[in-house]
Formats: C-alpha cells, sequence, structure tokens
C-alpha cells in the first residue's frame, strides 16, 4: 500500500513537472526570413516574454518555400503551439481537416469582432473563427495625377466613369489601364475587383472554394465588365514584369494601375513622388454591393495538437491587441488589422488602414483564395483573355473542367 501511494505521488510529481514546463513555454513557428518581418518578430516575441515573464518563446523560422511544404507535415506530426499562416480559403483545407484550433473565445474575450472586424469574414468558417490576424496591406488603383490633369480627367466615382474616362486617356495618347502580367498574378488582383464589385464578396469566395461554375452567366458577367477596359490596357501587358508596367506609369505613358501598397516603392523609385502619385479605392460596379477589398493577410493560428494551449491563447491575444498591431505594422510598412492601432505616418499607409478598415470584407487575393492549380489556370485563363477576350467562352470551359478535377 506504502508503494502504491509512493508510485501515485512519485506519478503526480512528474504531471505537475511536465504540465509546468510545458506552461512556460509555447513553440512558435513561422516564415518570416526576410529583414523587416524578421525584426518585426524578434520586437513582438521580446514584448510578449515582457509582458508575460513566467513564459519563454521558442521561435523556429523558415524560408518562404520551405515552410510552404513544412506546415503540412509539423501540423500532423509534431504541432508547434502557434503556427503562421495565412486568413481566408488558405486556412480553409487545415481547418476541414481538423489542424487549426477553435479561437472563438479569444476573439469573444478580448473583444476582437469589434476591433478586427473587417477581417472577420475572412477569419470565419461555419460561424467559428481559426486565428487572429496582424498585418495586411491594402490593394487598389494608384494612378498618375499629371496624367489625368493632362488629359483633363477627374478621379472617377464608379466604373462607368472609369472607363469613359478610357477614351479621354486615349486621345492624349496614354494607355488608360497598365499591368505587368508576366509572372501571371497581376491581372488576378483586375479580376477579383470586377468580380466582387459586380457580384458581390460571398460570390467571389464561393467561385475560388469551387462552389459555382466559371461558365456561370454571373462569371461571365464579370468578364464583359472587365472587356470594356481591355482595348484600352498596355498592348504587352503579358509580356512584362509588374516592375516594368509600373515605370510605364511613372513615365506617364499609362494613366491607372490597380496593385498592392508595396509597388508605391517602385513608383517613387521611378520618379513620381506623393505630390502626383495618387490612390483610389477600386470603383463600385453594381450598386448597393457592400464594399469587399483585397488584402491579403498574415495570421497566427493554434494547431489543434498544441501542448500548450493556454499559453498559445495568450499568445494570440497579445498579437490581436491595438499596441502590438502598431508597433509591428511600423516595422513592417504595413497596416495593423486591429481598428484601434495608430497607422504609419505614411499618405498611402494611412489612405490604406482607412480604406480597409472600413470594408465589408477582405479578400485575400486569387491565388490565396483558391487551390494552387485552380489558382495556376484561372491565372493562365486571365492572360489569354487580356490578349484574346473573344476566347471567353473557351476559357470559362476550360476553366470549369480545371475546377472539376480540382475540387472533386
Amino acid at each position: 500500500m506504502r508503494s502504491l501511494k509512493a508510485l501515485a505521488g512519485l506519478a503526480l510529481g512528474v504531471s505537475l513537472f511536465a504540465t509546468a514546463a510545458v506552461a512556460g513555454e509555447i513553440v512558435l513557428n513561422s516564415d518570416q526570413s526576410d529583414p523587416a518581418p524578421k525584426k518585426a518578430m524578434e520586437e513582438l516575441i521580446a514584448d510578449f516574454q515582457k509582458a508575460n515573464p513566467g513564459i519563454t518563446v521558442k521561435w523556429n523560422n523558415f524560408d518562404h518555400e520551405g515552410y510552404k511544404s513544412a506546415i503540412r507535415n509539423f501540423l500532423t506530426a509534431d504541432a508547434p503551439d502557434v503556427a503562421a499562416w495565412y486568413a481566408g480559403n488558405r486556412m480553409a483545407p487545415f481547418v476541414k481537416a481538423g489542424l487549426f484550433e477553435d479561437v472563438s473565445d479569444v476573439w469573444k474575450d478580448n473583444g476582437l469582432d469589434d476591433a478586427l472586424k473587417s477581417a472577420s469574414a475572412s477569419m470565419t468558417i461555419d460561424g467559428k473563427k481559426w486565428g487572429v490576424p496582424y498585418t495586411y496591406y491594402q490593394w487598389g488603383i494608384y494612378y498618375n495625377k499629371d496624367v489625368y490633369k493632362k488629359a483633363g480627367v477627374t478621379e472617377p466615382k464608379n466604373w462607368a466613369e472609369f472607363v469613359a474616362n478610357c477614351e479621354k486617356f486615349k486621345a492624349a495618347g496614354v494607355d488608360c489601364l497598365t499591368t505587368g502580367d508576366k509572372g501571371g498574378w497581376p491581372a488576378a488582383g483586375i479580376f477579383d475587383y470586377i468580380n466582387m464589385r459586380t457580384n458581390g464578396y460571398e460570390f467571389h469566395m464561393d467561385l475560388t472554394a469551387g462552389k459555382v461554375k466559371w461558365t456561370d452567366p454571373k462569371v461571365k458577367a464579370t468578364f464583359a465588365e472587365w472587356a470594356k477596359v481591355v482595348p484600352y490596357m498596355s498592348a504587352n501587358a503579358t509580356a512584362i514584369d509588374w516592375q516594368d508596367a509600373a515605370a510605364l506609369m511613372a513615365q506617364g505613358k499609362a494613366a491607372n494601375y490597380v496593385m498592392g501598397n508595396f509597388a508605391v516603392d517602385t513608383f517613387k523609385k521611378g520618379g513620381m513622388t506623393n505630390d502626383n502619385l495618387g490612390f483610389m479605392i477600386f470603383p463600385e460596379i453594381t450598386a448597393g454591393i457592400p464594399r469587399a477589398e483585397e488584402a491579403p493577410t498574415d495570421t497566427f493560428h493554434i494547431p489543434s495538437g498544441a501542448k500548450n494551449k493556454a499559453d498559445a491563447r495568450k499568445f494570440l491575444a497579445f498579437v490581436a491587441s491595438a499596441d502590438a498591431q502598431t508597433k509591428m505594422n511600423a516595422t513592417l510598412g504595413q497596416l495593423p488589422v486591429n481598428n484601434k492601432a495608430t497607422a504609419a505616418d505614411d499618405p498611402f499607409i494611412k489612405t490604406g488602414f482607412t480604406e480597409l478598415s472600413s470594408a465589408y470584407a477582405l479578400a485575400q487575393f486569387f491565388d490565396r483564395d483558391a487551390p494552387a492549380d485552380m489558382a495556376k489556370a484561372g491565372m493562365d485563363g486571365f492572360q489569354e483573355f487580356i490578349t484574346h477576350p473573344e476566347n471567353i467562352d473557351a476559357i470559362l470551359e476550360r476553366l470549369d473542367k480545371v475546377a472539376a478535377k480540382v475540387y472533386k
């Protein structure tokens, strides 16, 4: 009897020791290998540990490409307590496979439904929240104010005005819309916006999730709107890189460019300044549709196999806070998702913060929202459409065939 009690006491002691050891450490896996993200993570971890002196963060940092393969392995084999990933349909496979933890309680307990309102839809599946967002950046239409002035054009109030302005730009000898789609992805931003403005966020998400056929009349309506500006796009759009298209706009050879905020530095290196570089929200097409925006969003999640979920929840709550997101995004040069945070003192950052904080919902960009094989086929189709818009029916039928294989 005495030996049984001793063994029981030993077992209890081991159990307590193991719990204490786990409770004092969280393992975090991420892919912030570039200089600014790496610095931002180092600062975040240091601040979290200072605010939570009983918790140590063990950080495993991967390169971008390596992480894409690694996460599929470590979530099932040796899950960390926190893992970096992305919002929307990119997180959906891990949610459906039961590999991410429901963290709706973190949102509720920390008032995040309001503070992270714009990203709420992209973090929700089956009515539950599966992670927290900490940074994003805006897309929209960047434009050359000098070209607008030269052509006698003012910023359009809606898509109809944007299209009408294209004839004026043509008369002034410049391209109405440029893009550099050699890499396949820039034109996807044009498609995303026109589809969301024509049919709405939910329809767009259903399409990228394989719930809608590409030959659906609503998808055809999207391409019909796009076709209105194709004749006014840069002639070599599919043969040049995105930086080359940025140079065309900086040189005054193009008026507008649908692009992400990371391009501002390239525009300025091409000679543009805050005085002649403009930014506008992509204009309304179908009146009354709630305004969704393109905003690739980086997130943190708790794997379902995490060993220290209690402290992992503390980390998620910390990174979702206004103060943490203000500091982190100042280092990243991007936008805090928390609408109570402070954006960096830059006109484009501040404009983007207002744009995204007031959005109805956020899309993650076509190649994040759609599975890899579907994204590749779709972007190939967008390239063909730009050069041969008359092929649209064949393009959409081909995409339906790809979708039937991808989503089976």
